[in-house]
C-alpha cells in the first residue's frame, strides 16, 4: 500500500491519520525543490532586472537589454571563453581515460585492481583545497608556469575520478554474455565492443560527460591555485563580486543552466529511445 493509499477496513480514526499523514511527504519534497532551485530562480529573474547601479540586488524593472549586451564586457567575455575551452576539452579526454579505466576495472582481473580502485575514489573523497594545494606544489617545484595548461591538467586529473565512478555504474551490469554471442557469430572484438557493448553503456558515458563539463565549469577553489594570470568565468565573477556583479553573469549564468538542462533532457530522451 502506497504512503497516500487509505485502508477502508481500518478504524474511522486510523483513516484520519492517514490522510492527515499523506500531505506531508509531497509537502516536504516541495519545500526542498524550493530550496534547492530557489537560487537558480533569482539569478534568472536578475537576468532581466533594469539595473542602474554597480550591485544587482534590487528589482528595478524588466528589460532585455543585458542580453543583447551579453558581450559587452570584454574580460568577461575572454573568461568565458577559457572556461568553456577548458570544459570542452578536458570532458573529453577525462571521458576517455575514464571509460577505459572503468572497462578495466569491470571486464577484467588483475594484480592491484583492488588498489586502484581505492586510488580512483581519493580525488573524490580529498578537499579540493588540498587537491589544489598539491597540484600547485607539483608545478612549482617542476618549474612549469601555471595558466591554461595547468587548469586544464588539473580538471582532468579530477574529472576522471567522476568519468570512472558513473561509467563504472553502467558497466557492472552488463551481460558480457551478449559480446561472446557477437564473436560466436563472426564479429571481431573491436566489432563487438562497437555495436553491442558501447551502444549499451552509451548512457553512462554521457551522464559523466555532462557531469565533467559542469564540474569543470564550475571549479574555482583548485582553479585559483592553477591558474596563475590566466582567468576563467568563477574567477571573474569572485573577483568583481568585490565591487559589484553585473547582470551580464546573471545571463552567461542563465545559459549555462539552460545548456545543462538541454543536455541532461536529452541524454534521457535517447536513452528511452534505446531502451523502445
Amino acid at each position: 500500500m502506497s504512503a497516500t493509499a487509505v485502508d477502508l477496513s481500518a478504524p474511522p480514526v486510523r483513516r484520519r491519520r492517514i490522510r492527515r499523514r499523506g500531505w506531508v511527504f509531497p509537502a516536504y519534497t516541495a519545500v526542498v525543490l524550493a530550496y534547492l532551485f530557489l537560487p537558480i530562480g533569482v539569478m534568472i529573474l536578475f537576468g532581466f532586472n533594469n539595473t542602474t547601479s554597480r550591485f544587482n540586488f534590487t528589482w528595478q524593472g524588466f528589460t532585455l537589454r543585458w542580453y543583447r549586451q551579453l558581450f559587452a564586457i570584454p574580460d568577461l567575455v575572454t573568461a568565458l571563453k577559457n572556461s568553456i575551452a577548458i570544459a570542452v576539452i578536458s570532458t573529453i579526454v577525462a571521458t576517455i581515460i575514464g571509460t577505459m579505466i572503468a572497462l578495466a576495472l569491470t571486464r577484467y582481473r588483475f594484480r592491484g585492481r583492488g588498489a586502484t580502485n581505492m586510488f580512483v575514489f581519493l580525488p573524490i573523497a580529498t578537499p579540493e583545497v588540498v587537491l589544489g594545494a598539491s597540484l600547485l606544489s607539483i608545478f612549482v617545484t617542476m618549474g612549469i608556469q601555471r595558466g591554461l595548461g595547468t587548469i586544464l591538467i588539473a580538471h582532468i586529473m579530477f574529472n576522471i575520478s567522476y568519468v570512472v565512478v558513473t561509467v563504472k555504474a553502467r558497466t557492472q551490469g552488463f551481460n558480457r554474455e551478449w559480446e561472446d554471442a557477437a564473436q560466436d557469430l563472426g564479429a571481431t572484438p573491436w566489432t563487438a565492443f562497437r555495436t553491442v557493448t558501447f551502444p549499451l553503456i552509451f548512457p553512462g558515458i554521457m551522464a559523466a560527460a555532462i557531469l565533467s563539463f559542469a564540474l569543470s565549469i564550475d571549479d574555482y577553489v583548485i582553479t585559483s591555485f592553477n591558474a596563475g594570470q590566466t582567468l576563467t568565468f568563477p574567477l571573474w565573477v569572485f573577483g568583481s563580486s568585490r565591487i559589484g556583479v553585473p547582470p551580464q553573469v546573471n545571463v552567461m549564468g542563465t545559459l549555462l543552466f539552460a545548456i545543462g538542462v538541454v543536455a541532461a533532457l536529452a541524454t534521457v530522451v535517447l536513452q528511452r529511445k534505446r531502451l523502445a
